[in-house]
């Protein structure tokens, strides 16, 4: 089975909720994740454009419409908020979903607001998506401009309350800025290796080895224009070589899968951070192709338990330390 630490499905429940639709995660992703033996992962909530706009609106329109899909999918998904709520959905043979933030545009300077998140069952956050904001600088920021003292307050928060500290998307400024204030895990859920694809959004070979020492975790992203700069080279067996690189760099406890699938979402949310039509690796179109990076691991020379380890032991014994 395969833990995702990174899924958009909850945009795509509240385009259809504001639609008048229900019971959505049965109707457009459960089978598709079923067939890619998805047992679970990190569903974010993310502030797409143009809805950035009014980032706290957006946020709260994102929640209640989860809090309306809740019971809805409730035989075959539990929304998770403790390392035992995963544990009891599995046993049931149901989904489960952990509630991320990505990005925390939407509180402005309040910190207060990220208590709001936690009691509605937020269990992740990253501080930015690709913008400046008052906490700190995403990847498409100003590079010289850092976190700042409120985003430093953030990230004691965050790990507090007993929350999934997440880098990916901050600038390097940021990203070395948020190391020094942290302490404990701190991990990338979605990010590649810049040794092998030279983009902002993936990280240097000295920032996987820092992840891995605070006892982090780093997740493979599927995103085609992490995977390499040539476009017929954005293939699953070009995508596995990050992971190798990795495991080389952190150590295989330290490695997992964040795929980012965004084959559901809208063309103007996709047209906000993709400059190619489709942006998919080639054989990992979306959730139900994950058996295809299995298959290519094992022609890598990864042995059985390693592969488990990927998948989902290793963002299993994250989750057991991190969320109280």
């Amino acid at each position: 089975m395969n833990f995702d630490a990174h899924s958009d499905i909850w945009t795509d429940v509240t385009h259809h909720y504001l639609d008048g639709e229900s019971d959505i995660f049965r109707k457009y992703h459960y089978e598709r994740l079923k067939k890619g033996q998805i047992e679970g992962g990190i569903f974010v909530i993310w502030n797409d454009p143009p809805f950035d706009k009014e980032p706290l609106k957006r946020t709260h329109q994102m929640m209640e419409a989860i809090a309306h899909e809740e019971p809805d999918c409730a035989d075959i998904l539990k929304v998770a908020r403790s390392y035992d709520d995963m544990m009891k959905a599995r046993e049931e043979g149901r989904m489960y979903a952990f509630i991320g933030l990505e990005g925390l545009k939407s509180i402005g300077e309040d910190l207060d607001l990220i208590d709001e998140f936690y009691r509605f069952g937020a269990r992740h956050a990253g501080l930015t998506w690709n913008e400046e904001n008052p906490l700190a600088t995403g990847a498409l920021g100003n590079p010289e401009r850092g976190l700042t003292d409120v985003g430093r307050r953030a990230v004691r928060k965050i790990q507090e309350l007993g929350m999934i500290l997440d880098v990916s998307h901050l600038n390097d400024a940021s990203f070395w800025n948020l190391l020094d204030a942290a302490g404990g895990p701190v991990v990338a859920t979605h990010s590649n290796c810049r040794a092998l694809c030279n983009q902002r959004r993936n990280l240097t070979d000295e920032q996987l080895k820092e992840l891995a020492k605070t006892g982090g975790i780093v997740g493979l992203n599927s995103f085609n224009e992490f995977v390499h700069d040539v476009e017929s080279e954005q293939t699953v067996e070009n995508l596995v070589k990050h992971l190798v690189r990795m495991v080389e760099l952190m150590g295989i406890d330290h490695v997992g899968f964040g795929f980012d699938f965004s084959e559901f979402l809208c063309g103007d949310t996709l047209s906000s951070f993709s400059s190619q039509e489709n942006p998919y690796t080639i054989g990992l179109e979306d959730a139900s192709k994950v058996p295809n990076v299995i298959e290519e691991m094992k022609r890598a020379g990864f042995h059985n338990e390693e592969i488990e380890k990927i998948s989902y032991k290793n963002w299993h014994r994250l989750i057991r330390e991190v969320i109280k």
